[in-house]
């Protein structure tokens, strides 16, 4: 997993993404600075796709950067299920994943490495009691939860940081290269914003 982070070159990034990534930054280097948890729900309207694969990554930026009372959440503005593309390009990045229930909407244990915890990844509404109910950055993953939600009850601060979404390529042949692609991107700026942190 080290080597896989390693690889990420955050020099690819523009600048005009990396102002947009600004605010993450800013909000976690706040919080840490008075050493408060960092609560960061990232939300997508399925919860399936790219706002778990930011959940992901940014818990696991900040354990390689040694942040602590980071705690990554998803959500959505509906419960789906996460996409099975979405585990394998977590996968090849060097996850493990375990299968933890069975029905229509599994719950995964997402582990980067044997000695920390694992996310739990599961599809769920933003406001779901799973998540934090206060005192979050809401963090919008996806245009669609963006223009649908232009409040997120209980957040202290609301970040539109949109990707584009892999999904436009489900049944296709570039689909297991596309949903890597989007995963390593997420990962590559959020690299960068826990890179920032001091």
């Amino acid at each position: 997993m080290v080597s896989e982070i390693e690889k990420l070159e955050i020099s690819t990034i523009s600048e005009d993404r990396k102002k947009i990534l600004r605010k993450v930054i800013d909000f976690v280097q706040t919080k840490k600075d008075i050493n408060a948890i960092i609560n960061l729900n990232f939300i997508c309207t399925h919860n399936s796709r790219r706002s778990h694969l930011s959940q992901v990554w940014a818990q696991t930026m900040a354990y390689y950067y040694k942040i602590d009372n980071v705690y990554s959440y998803s959500g959505g503005t509906e419960a789906t299920a996460l996409f099975s593309s979405v585990k394998e390009a977590l996968k090849g990045s060097g996850f493990q994943i375990t299968q933890l229930s069975y029905e229509s909407n599994p719950v995964y244990a997402i582990k980067n490495s044997n000695v920390l915890p694992p996310v739990i990844g599961f599809s769920k509404t933003f406001d779901d009691s799973f998540n934090p109910a206060t005192n979050f950055a809401a963090i919008m993953t996806c245009n669609s939860a963006n223009e649908a939600c232009p409040l997120v009850p209980g957040s202290e601060k609301r970040i539109p940081l949109t990707f584009e979404d892999p999904k436009v390529y489900d049944g296709s042949d570039e689909q297991a290269e596309k949903y890597l692609e989007r995963s390593l991107q997420i990962a590559t700026e959020l690299k960068y914003v826990f890179s920032k942190i001091k």
